[in-house]
């Protein structure tokens, strides 16, 4: 059987990038990226705007590549993750989601616009998916269309992936994930149950 997809978000999860911006935390890097190569969002703008400030904790990468998932980047940075910052962190080049016009797109329904194609990546796949920007209506779009389990683990980007949060996906990594897609609501986080709650 196929581990479960970790799909990762750069800003947020790993560049807490709402953190007071003249005190890097603690144990992280500053890289500094030029706009016109930075996240497709930010192409067409000035290279003569300053660079774009990211900081990055190397010793994520390790803690994610001890995790039981397939890492794949779930950033609007998408291919560029892997020139930019998983050399920062020792991760290998990973698969990435392209999520194309969809991050022009705004929903009448709440759904962020990466939850539609983190889904239909999936495949029914179980995965789990670290951001900063989930909401209900993203949870209530993953039960209604996924058929397998999903985490969808919100993280504070003050502060980004910190130990609970490494706990919590490994938490899921960990349960079985066979035939059975029942969830638990947990504050808004689509969960798999915890494997004592599995019959």
């Amino acid at each position: 059987m196929k581990r479960p997809l970790l799909f990762l978000d750069v800003d947020g999860p790993l560049n807490p990038y709402a953190a007071r911006p003249t005190r890097r935390p603690e144990g992280y890097i500053t890289l500094r990226v030029p706009r016109d190569g930075a996240r497709v969002d930010e192409v067409s703008l000035s290279s003569r705007r300053r660079p774009l400030r990211v900081w990055l904790n190397p010793e994520h990468g390790p803690a994610l590549l001890r995790l039981e998932y397939d890492l794949c980047w779930a950033t609007t940075w998408m291919r560029e993750a892997n020139h930019w910052i998983a050399p920062a962190l020792g991760l290998p080049e990973l698969p990435f989601v392209d999520f194309g016009d969809a991050l022009f797109r705004e929903r009448p329904d709440g759904v962020h616009r990466k939850t539609a194609p983190l889904v239909e990546h999936a495949d029914g796949r179980p995965f789990a998916w670290v951001d900063d920007e989930q909401t209900e209506p993203d949870g209530a779009y993953v039960d209604a269309h996924h058929s397998g389990p999903a985490l969808l683990h919100h993280v504070d980007p003050r502060v980004g992936l910190r130990d609970d949060d490494f706990r919590a996906l490994a938490d899921f990594a960990d349960a079985p994930h066979g035939a059975d897609p029942s969830s638990v609501r947990q504050g808004g986080v689509r969960a798999a149950p915890p494997p004592s709650r599995r019959p």
